[in-house]
């Protein structure tokens, strides 16, 4: 992992509560320190002027949505990104979905679910249940976005929306 990577890591604030929405109270505590982390993370984001996306749950913090997105060439590409809290969380990671990129690219299972098996899935497993979903998006979506959107674009694949 590089200096930037470690750096950016560490101004996540890492959860304590090791709960999934199974657990009742201590779901809700968890789900605190999620919301918390994302904060920060985003928070950090703007203040390196890197805001790259928005999310929000459902009332019970068991299914997320938003909007992810990448600039390439100075052109903005946007995502619907959603994910559904496993119940073996937070010592399963979610599986992060960009549903209308579904079949698009080799890195992608069906359902628009980005493939994170190789790289970040062991660093999940190494770090649960202190990661949550803002390292998910930052080890995880945010990288893939980073490999796989110029490759989509470069081969005709994707274009900006109008």
């Amino acid at each position: 992992m590089d200096e930037a990577t470690k750096t950016t890591l560490k101004a996540i604030p890492l959860c304590r509560t090791k709960a999934s929405p199974r657990d009742g109270d201590l779901w809700i505590q968890r789900l605190k320190e999620e919301y918390e982390s994302i904060i920060q993370f985003v928070q950090n984001n703007k203040n390196n002027d890197s805001d790259w996306f928005r999310l929000e749950s459902n009332a019970d913090g068991t299914k997320w949505f938003g909007k992810c997105w990448y600039f390439h060439k100075m052109i903005k590409y946007e995502f619907d990104v959603e994910f559904d809290i496993p119940i073996t969380y937070p010592v399963s990671a979610p599986e992060i979905a960009l549903p209308e990129l579904d079949g698009k690219t080799a890195k992608m299972y069906r359902g628009g679910k980005i493939c994170l098996s190789e790289h970040f899935k062991p660093l999940w497993a190494r770090n649960a249940p202190k990661f949550g979903i803002a390292h998910a998006f930052s080890l995880g979506l945010g990288p893939w976005l980073a490999v796989e959107i110029p490759d989509l674009i470069e081969k005709g694949i994707i274009e900006p929306k109008a």
